[in-house]
């Protein structure tokens, strides 16, 4: 009878130990999942995940609305491969990419988007001259008809659009100047930075209307997350959800507190996952003020977005087993059932007692 029970009870220690081996030997692709809306960091210099490196700047993948989309790149391609690899991150099997703005902490990593999936669509800022390429009527500058044809541009026959190129040839770029829905329920946000030091940068934010709310994505809120989030307010007053970076890594106490009060009681957000430049002093206000609605979101972390947002997966916090395993190894142990070997061939070699640790 003892044995019999030993043997339920193997079968239940050997069964959840695989499931768990299972889980975490390798990487879970980040295959779209119908129905699935979640955000994958790839990118940042905080995390808890070993098999990934950090480093300043910020990509992540967001999987919403039937769309797997890229969101910006990070700094540097190597790194930006190793940690897509991490993830199991097909980047071939993305709809679309958005890069935020020209920084290169966010757009570094371009060159090995590019050299694995060479034609993907990439919404980006328009702007003058940008590195995205550009394209200006040529009545934007002055022009003096009393020169002769070899002094002046185009010889005095400029064509009507002026079109410049972009530091991604061949790359499929789509310019943004304004506000636009690029897919059922997906926006992007254009608007202009004016603070000291960006004063013109032109940046991309990603709104997603789902039946929780709007779901919004930011790069470095250089225009400022506040004004990000009331332009996103104008599609559906419901913030459900904000991740990304706030670009408060400068700010001092009295501003973080004012920011962080605002999108808890003005916006009411109802979650927040703040990363990249939203600065540390923020991260610990954030969490005070949102409590239990403030979600970490490391480098590695993927975050379910639906009704509750939670995190679901993290290398770091994953459940820590060798406690339970040590526990079971102890309890087989004392079993005669294992002095002759009878049990030891059913259990994993992790779970066997010590004694047993070596038999094959």
């Amino acid at each position: 009878m003892q044995t019999a029970r030993l043997f339920v009870l193997v079968a239940a220690i050997s069964s959840a130990w695989l499931m768990s081996s299972c889980a975490t030997a390798s990487p879970t692709p980040a295959a779209a999942t119908a129905g699935a809306a979640r955000i994958t960091v790839l990118y940042d210099a905080f995390g808890k995940d070993a098999t990934m490196t950090k480093d300043w700047g910020y990509a992540a993948l967001v999987e919403i609305n039937g769309k797997r989309i890229l969101f910006d790149t990070g700094d540097d391609p190597s790194i930006l491969a190793k940690n897509v690899k991490a993830k199991g991150v097909d980047l071939t099997k993305i709809d679309f990419v958005v890069s935020s703005h020209r920084h290169s902490d966010h757009v570094g990593g371009f060159s090995y988007l590019l050299s694995v999936n060479p034609k993907v669509k990439i919404y980006a800022p328009k702007e003058g001259f940008g590195i995205f390429g550009s394209d200006l009527p040529s009545k934007f500058y002055r022009k003096d008809d009393s020169l002769p044809a070899e002094m002046r541009y185009y010889n005095g026959d400029p064509p009507e659009i002026m079109r410049f190129g972009s530091v991604f040839p061949g790359a499929n770029i789509v310019l943004i100047d304004k506000t636009t829905e690029v897919a059922p329920g997906i926006t992007l946000i254009a608007l202009v930075s004016d603070a000291p030091g960006t004063k013109e940068l032109k940046e991309l934010s990603l709104a997603i209307n789902t039946p929780d709310g709007i779901v919004l994505v930011v790069g470095c809120s250089h225009p400022g997350i506040e004004t990000i989030v009331a332009e996103a307010a104008k599609i559906n007053p419901h913030i459900h959800f904000i991740a990304g970076g706030f670009h408060l890594v400068v700010a001092q106490d009295a501003a973080i507190e004012k920011i962080a009060t605002s999108l808890h009681d003005t916006y009411k957000a109802d979650y927040i996952a703040p990363g990249h430049c939203t600065g540390e002093p923020t991260f610990a206000a954030m969490q005070r003020i949102f409590g239990g609605r403030y979600l970490y979101a490391g480098l590695g972390t993927t975050l379910d977005i639906g009704a509750v947002p939670r995190v679901a997966s993290d290398h770091g916090a994953a459940p820590n087993h060798d406690d339970d395993s040590r526990s079971y190894r102890m309890l087989l142990a004392s079993s005669d059932d294992f002095e002759d070997g009878t049990l030891s061939a059913s259990l994993p070699r992790a779970l066997r007692p010590p004694s047993l640790s070596a038999r094959p």
